[in-house]
């Protein structure tokens, strides 16, 4: 009998029935997956004879609070302002990451997908404008501007080997910039009426927060606390409160309290000092001895590991599984009715579509190129200006920004649905498009290399 097969017999059952669940959840591709079932619910949900309970839901009533304070809103407000919050905490612990050690740690190093990224952000603003200047839908020119990293993690998963390493990092680093410039445009430009004392709470709340980053302090609970005063304080302000989680996430420590030479010496001596303990007949004392050693283990771990790294691992599971797909449940749910080629053909549905589809792969290359032209930025090693426009295309899939921030920028019904219809349709159209030129550009590659 096999090892594999013997430890297999000897696990617990519920490790069995698990261990499909964690395979599934540990591909690239499986976020995207889930993402794009709970948008596909959702559209067949709200054009069924059950579209009353899919918007009865949505608009259940739902209040928190403590004492005399209390927050009453619907099951759509929690999502978009609540668990997006969360979503946005994440976002911003990856900014931060790769402002400190990634692909933006330094500029020389950042300017080539910074300058795609700066392109993919204006060309499709022009674009939507061109269509809605002076228009009802004027506002939403920022809907196309931002890229949905779960999808195209997902689309060049499922590409494989096709798409180089050096293509996924810029990708990767691209959308970064892109969720930095989405941030700001949601603060500075779909902001309600400003509360003064609201805002000096926010700052407050953050005082405090850059005191528990300076005094050393590492475990998440009072960040969290404070946190979550910090997003109803922004809430009360008028400033849209998942902002909150962006501010909170660049105070959150990122050093480290050991280093990898004293962890590597102590874990060391502590597996040393546990295997000593193996040689030994079993008695209360050499278990009590054991779980010490245990324990020593796991608190170097810890202090090796940073606030921010331990926090973004452990939430990114749920922001991918639960918090997104849920946000896409709660605002795909489109009621497209017997006039989609009206919809589709409205300025807003028009200028989402443009914006997407044809001004992120315009953009983004156009601007990557002027880059390295003027001596900025160098292409990276082993792409081709190919690769990048392909990639380009991929940048076009906007989704889960896109409607949040078609929420932001519509209130009325008609406008929101012809946003959501623009925002389906040109990031179907540009995962397609970006699928099938990465393809043909990792067949060439692959020929050439022969």
């Amino acid at each position: 009998m096999k090892k594999n097969e013997l430890k297999a017999k000897s696990a617990a059952p519920i490790v069995n029935l698990m261990r499909p669940l964690h395979v599934f959840a540990g591909r690239e591709t499986s976020g995207g997956i889930v993402l794009l079932l709970c948008t596909l619910v959702a559209l067949v949900w709200a054009n069924s004879p059950w579209y009353g309970s899919y918007a009865a839901l949505w608009h259940t009533q739902l209040s928190v609070g403590a004492g005399g304070r209390t927050l009453s809103h619907d099951l759509h407000f929690w999502v978009n302002d609540g668990l997006m919050a969360i979503f946005f905490f994440v976002v911003g612990l990856e900014i931060k990451r790769e402002m400190l050690v990634g692909e933006l740690a330094s500029l020389r190093k950042a300017a080539f997908p910074i300058a795609g990224a700066l392109g993919g952000v204006v060309a499709p603003a022009l674009l939507y404008t061109a269509f809605n200047r002076g228009g009802p839908g004027a506002a939403g020119w920022g809907i196309p501007m931002a890229t949905d990293i779960a999808f195209v993690i997902g689309v060049m998963a499922l590409l494989g080997d096709i798409v180089p390493l050096g293509l996924r990092v810029f990708l990767t680093a691209l959308a970064i910039v892109d969720d930095i410039v989405a941030v700001l445009v949601i603060a500075v430009f779909y902001t309600a009426e400003i509360s003064i004392p609201s805002l000096l709470a926010a700052g407050l709340c953050l005082a405090v927060l850059a005191a528990f980053n300076w005094l050393g302090v590492r475990h998440p609970i009072p960040y969290a606390l404070v946190g979550v005063l910090l997003w109803a304080s922004i809430l009360e302000s008028g400033v849209h409160a998942t902002i909150a989680g962006v501010l909170l996430a660049m105070l959150i420590p990122a050093r480290t309290a050991m280093d990898h030479p004293a962890f590597l010496q102590h874990a060391q001596g502590v597996i040393s000092e546990y295997a000593g303990t193996l040689q030994a007949q079993d008695t209360v004392e050499v278990e009590e001895h054991r779980q010490m050693a245990i324990e020593a283990l796991e608190d170097s771990c810890e202090k090796v590991q940073s606030p921010l790294h331990r926090l973004e691992h452990a939430l990114h599971p749920w922001v991918t599984f639960a918090i997104m797909p849920l946000f896409a449940l709660a605002n795909a749910g489109v009621r497209l009715g017997g006039d989609l080629g009206s919809q589709l053909g409205s300025p807003v549905a028009s200028g989402v579509t443009a914006g997407l589809l044809f001004g992120k792969p315009l953009g983004i290359t156009l601007l990557a190129w002027l880059a390295v032209r003027a001596g900025l930025a160098a292409l990276p090693e082993g792409l081709s200006w190919l690769q990048v426009h392909a990639a380009g295309w991929l940048g076009g899939i906007g989704f889960t920004m896109s409607l949040f921030l078609a929420a932001l920028a519509f209130n009325q019904e008609p406008l929101l649905v012809e946003a959501k219809v623009g925002i389906l349709a040109g990031s179907l159209a540009a995962g397609m498009v970006g699928s099938g030129l990465l393809w043909m550009a990792g067949r060439r590659a692959s020929v050439e290399g022969q």
